[in-house]
């Protein structure tokens, strides 16, 4: 006998690596440039300067203390680093309540084991990254998923109805993947208060984990909020992928609240579940490079003048499609019921599209526009032509 949760993760279809295989074997077949794959978060900018010239200076280091172990949680200068740069955002936390992980992911995944017993829920809200409920089940929990409002916000009257004593904790993720919508300021504040009065009245913490790999993905001056700053028992996660086009390193960090009363305990809870899953000592080369690189970005400008050309081309083919303040996402609303149907139909068109029903909302389609300018250009035309067939 083998567990059954792991033979389900391991033999269901990740719908985005599906799609993005079957891409690579097109482009082998009629050559890439045939070939509109807007199927995966990989960013296509290049990682900045100051990437390569870390890596250089680093390389200049005695190479066996360059490459040996760190410490469990991270080095305590970039700890530190980190501890002072999310200070200077209003937030409030020291290097000792930092853990520097192997990306966003690993971080999410050591959170729900830190934080869940067996039996309780943690709440989210559609459309959400599809393994927020894998993480959530192999640590014993289980995911509600809650719909959003019309304009694919956070619905909190919602989540006002489904909270409940089993509840320990909830995820945000702003600028949201797959739709690229930022939670407001107002809505956060609204959202924290409810989460308040939702302890109070069970008589538990309640924690906010605030998944935060596209932060700096935005390009119109758009506020992004901090949710340290607004609600104690808040837990953040972060990655260094897309801001400085490293998803290959797999680096990112978790920083616990500084005004969470049991942070201490919540911070050791969280070396023992990446203990327990072998999460520890991220890479050190390249922890030493994101230290130097800290609040530098790619060339994000690329992924703004994108959102232009896809948004305006869509739009005029027929397609209804979400703005995206943020990430590098598109959320198209498929103008048949099934978006699996629709993305079948995209691609004899050679458009590969991921339908919408992994990330809980379904009729939409996500969208990637971290791609090249000249790619989205090419593929207005097959755009077209799927609208035409819809009769838009």
């Amino acid at each position: 006998m083998l567990p059954e949760n792991s033979l389900k993760w391991g033999r269901s279809d990740n719908i985005i690596r599906e799609l993005s295989a079957y891409g690579a074997a097109r482009k082998a077949e009629i050559s890439a440039e045939n070939v509109f794959d807007f199927s995966i978060g990989n960013p296509s900018v290049p990682a900045p300067d100051c990437v390569k010239q870390a890596i250089l200076e680093a390389m200049e280091q005695d190479t066996a203390d360059l490459h040996a172990y760190t410490p469990a949680p991270g080095l305590m200068s970039l700890r530190r680093a980190i501890a002072d740069d999310l200070c200077e955002r209003g937030a409030d936390v020291s290097p000792e309540l930092v853990y520097v992980t192997c990306g966003a992911s690993a971080g999410l995944a050591v959170s729900m084991r830190a934080l869940l017993l067996p039996g309780e829920q943690v709440i989210t809200f559609a459309p959400f990254f599809p393994e927020y409920s894998v993480f959530a089940e192999a640590a014993g929990g289980q995911l509600i998923a809650l719909p959003p409002d019309e304009k694919l916000q956070p619905d909190v009257q919602a989540l006002k109805a489904a909270l409940n004593p089993l509840t320990k904790a909830i995820i945000i993720n702003s600028p949201n993947n797959p739709s690229g919508v930022i939670i407001s300021p107002e809505k956060l504040s609204e959202l924290c208060d409810i989460l308040r009065a939702a302890e109070a009245e069970f008589g538990h913490t309640i924690y906010l984990v605030s998944d935060e790999p596209y932060r700096e993905l935005v390009y119109g001056g758009e506020e992004i909020p901090c949710p340290l700053c607004y609600y104690d028992n808040s837990i953040l996660c972060y990655s260094f992928s897309k801001s400085l086009s490293l998803p290959g390193e797999r680096i990112g960090y978790l920083a616990v609240n500084g005004g969470m009363a049991d942070k201490a305990d919540v911070f050791a809870a969280l070396c023992g579940a990446a203990r327990s899953c072998g999460y520890i000592n991220a890479p050190s080369l390249i922890q030493r490079v994101v230290e130097k690189c800290l609040t530098a970005t790619a060339d994000i400008s690329v992924y703004k003048e994108n959102r232009r050309l896809l948004y305006e081309g869509l739009c005029a083919c027929g397609f209804d499609c979400v703005y995206p303040d943020g990430a590098f996402y598109l959320f198209l609303k498929c103008p048949e019921p099934d978006a699996r149907a629709f993305s079948q139909r995209a691609k004899k068109h050679e458009l590969l599209l991921v339908p919408s029903d992994d990330f809980g909302l379904p009729g939409y389609v996500r969208v990637a526009y971290c791609v090249s300018p000249e790619m989205i250009k090419r593929a207005l035309p097959a755009f077209n032509k799927l609208a035409e067939e819809y009769g838009l």
